[in-house]
């Protein structure tokens, strides 16, 4: 129970990483609560993560649905030691056929998502609270296509710096976790059919050195250790999980 008595936010925690992560932070005994876009699911998240789960409906480009976000969660829970920031989108944004509405998702969702995110729930974090950001592996490498995905993932790998630096004076630490291809709904959300989402996956698992791509329970792991009295020492940094294809 290595999260005992310990009160967590995980924004984008509907599926894939973000769900993954509220299940085994219940299960290391953290009382944990969600936000997402998606209605539909509650119910069956409800289910899964029991009755002591609290469950917000809420769009992290929207400040305003953040900040009610932020007093519903402590009010319920009297403040937070854990904030996930995990929502996140990914789409190919190539230079020559990139619109403005397309560029406006990607770093409303991603960059100004964790930002504003981050400005709501400051307040109700807990001296000591361990806040985690996600990146990606991409803002390593260069890919063709990809420089939206990378430039707002980039931002926020900034962001862990100088939040810690901010927010030192109360001893939150922020850290980054940088994942690799995971295998989650987000590749199914790009259009296509079932053949061509595996045949991406296929293509991105040929890349990556130990042959195969992730399982939303390894970043979850990885999320566990970040947010545990394990990594009191780690302040800043990023942890890579992307099975070595932007190291090797």
């Amino acid at each position: 129970m290595r999260l005992k008595n310990k009160t967590a936010l995980i924004t984008g925690g509907t599926s894939g990483i973000g769900l993954a992560t509220a299940k085994l932070f219940v299960r290391e005994g953290a009382r944990v609560a969600v936000t997402g876009r998606d209605s539909s699911r509650f119910e069956a998240l409800r289910r899964e993560l029991g009755d002591e789960a609290l469950i917000v409906a809420a769009d992290v480009r929207s400040p305003a649905d953040m900040r009610a976000a932020s007093r519903h969660i402590g009010e319920t829970f009297g403040g937070l030691d854990i904030l996930f920031a995990n929502a996140g989108i990914a789409y190919a944004t190539p230079l020559a056929a990139t619109d403005e509405a397309r560029y406006d998702e990607i770093m409303d969702v991603n960059l100004k998502g964790t930002f504003f995110t981050m400005q709501a729930v400051s307040p109700i974090l807990h001296e000591g609270a361990s806040v985690i950001l996600t990146t990606s592996f991409i803002i390593h490498v260069g890919r063709p296509g990809l420089s939206l995905l990378s430039a707002s993932k980039a931002a926020v790998r900034s962001l862990a710096r100088t939040w810690s630096r901010e927010l030192l004076d109360r001893k939150i630490r922020v850290n980054a976790i940088s994942p690799g291809g995971i295998d989650t709904p987000l590749h199914g959300r790009v259009g296509g059919t079932p053949e061509k989402v595996q045949a991406i996956k296929d293509q991105i698992a040929s890349r990556v050195p130990l042959g195969r791509i992730g399982e939303p329970d390894e970043i979850a792991a990885a999320a566990l250790f970040l947010a545990s009295d394990e990594s009191q020492y780690i302040l800043g940094a990023e942890l890579v999980v992307d099975g070595g294809i932007s190291q090797i």
